[in-house]
């Protein structure tokens, strides 16, 4: 006969729940950091730059501006690592806009739809594109 003191498994809905409270929280992690405007970006679009340990913890830590790909991946890099003070100074308006329409297709789905909520110039650009 089954013990009456062991936890029962969590039931489907119970497992949807969580993992809708999860991604909510996920999603709040993101619209924290974000800049009030885009205006407030005015990052480098030239040169080498050097991302501190915080956000390049597993992978390139340099990043040439005049390398399309590294370009890319350093905004990627940013868009998911950094935090509230580090977008101003890491990233840049006219070429976050410039890049969004590919760049949105790199990033994960919350972060995309977290800055495209917020930013609708954004996901305007990308319509433009298409």
């Amino acid at each position: 006969m089954p013990s009456s003191s062991q936890p029962a498994s969590p039931t489907p809905s119970d497992i949807s729940g969580a993992v809708a409270e999860d991604l909510a929280l996920y999603r709040e992690k993101f619209r924290l950091r974000l800049p009030e405007s885009l205006d407030e970006l005015h990052g480098p679009t030239q040169g080498v730059v050097e991302l501190p340990l915080h956000m390049a913890w597993s992978g390139m830590t340099s990043y040439d501006m005049s390398k399309p790909r590294q370009r890319m991946g350093l905004y990627r890099t940013v868009l998911h690592e950094g935090l509230r003070d580090d977008l101003p100074r890491y990233l840049n308006q006219d070429l976050l806009l410039q890049l969004w329409p590919v760049l949105r297709t790199l990033v994960g789905r919350t972060v995309r739809a977290v800055w495209e909520d917020a930013f609708p110039q954004l996901a305007s650009r990308t319509r433009a594109a298409a």
